[in-house]
């Protein structure tokens, strides 16, 4: 894993916590929640894929 997915998702949360922050002060929080829950699906889907590679490493790893 490269320091850079880690700032990829640092960012993401940024961007999102901003966001919903303005989205909830201008009186709209279903538009906040959906634009947390965005993030939230968008990060995990980064994570899937790292999860793959990283069985893919362990399966090499150990031969399977």
């Amino acid at each position: 894993m490269n320091i850079d997915f880690v700032f990829k998702i640092a960012a993401i949360g940024i961007i999102v916590a901003v966001l919903n922050q303005l989205l909830i002060r201008s009186g709209r929080e279903e538009q906040a929640m959906m634009t947390t829950l965005a993030g939230l699906i968008v990060v995990l889907m980064m994570i899937i894929g790292q999860i793959s590679v990283l069985f893919d490493t362990i399966k090499e790893l150990f031969e399977l």
